[in-house]
């Protein structure tokens, strides 16, 4: 009794579990939903794990910390480039990328990969409303037809939207792209010059895809038909499954689609 400690308490404290012990299980659960989902965030991989294991933020992201689960953003770097001559079209966003139903506003940019055999171009098309890649188009070069192409392609799946929103890179101003988006009735919208702010959200879809898919292979040992399968892949996962943040629920995009729709014939 020196030191004011009871035996029984002095030996219950020596067989009682470090914290390393104690969250080893919850290390590798985490560790396996890391494997599964490379790009979420903390709350993210807290909301896929079992009800019973969940954990708060703040231990779970001192055990991603401590553990190296942390993943840390790469700075994206545009492709795009303005044509000073182009007329650009006005900002009829203003970085408000939020839509209370489908096919009000759609996103678009341009992004590169470097194959084995030479580069390959995507251009993506999201929906505002539920983050949902509603068309793409992937070609070996960027001209206007990659862009074209992709609203296209998600014109004749969902319908036309309202608006089309993209930087002012010269494939979007271009002659061939002004008539696509003028012959469907849709109105053209442009960020800023050198702002990726004013298209932060498909920016953010970019860096995912990336983060997520194209940094964890070996794309220089690639083939682009190699490389197109796994972007096809990935695209249908991140609309099926992929839990998304800014989704109630954190629903998959296709998800949330399919309960508006079903909330809709209920009306």
């Amino acid at each position: 009794m020196a030191l004011s400690v009871r035996r029984e308490g002095y030996y219950a404290w020596l067989l009682r579990p470090t914290r390393e012990e104690r969250d080893s299980k919850l290390v590798s659960a985490l560790k396996e939903v890391r494997e599964r989902h490379p790009a979420y965030g903390v709350q993210s991989m807290i909301d896929e794990l079992p009800q019973t294991q969940r954990p708060s933020y703040g231990k779970c992201y001192r055990i991603c910390r401590d553990n190296g689960l942390l993943w840390r953003r790469r700075k994206p770097r545009g492709i795009t480039k303005a044509d000073p001559e182009a007329q650009a079209a006005d900002d009829l966003i203003n970085r408000d990328f939020r839509a209370e139903m489908p096919n009000r506003k759609w996103l678009t940019d341009i992004t590169q990969m470097k194959c084995k055999d030479g580069k390959l171009y995507l251009c993506p098309v999201m929906d505002c409303y539920d983050a949902a890649i509603v068309g793409y188009s992937i070609d070996t070069n960027m001209k206007s037809q990659l862009c074209t192409a992709a609203l296209t392609n998600a014109v004749n799946l969902y319908g036309k939207t309202a608006i089309i929103h993209s930087d002012r890179g010269s494939q979007f101003t271009s002659h061939l792209f002004r008539e696509t988006v003028s012959n469907r009735e849709i109105s053209q919208s442009m960020g800023r010059t050198g702002s990726c702010y004013d298209n932060a959200r498909i920016e953010s879809f970019i860096a995912t895809l990336k983060k997520e898919l194209l940094y964890r292979q070996p794309l220089p040992t690639m083939s682009r038909d190699e490389v197109r399968a796994l972007i096809f892949e990935w695209i249908s996962y991140y609309n099926l499954r992929r839990r998304h943040t800014s989704n109630e629920g954190n629903m998959p995009p296709l998800g949330k689609r399919k309960l508006f729709h079903r909330n809709q014939e209920v009306a």
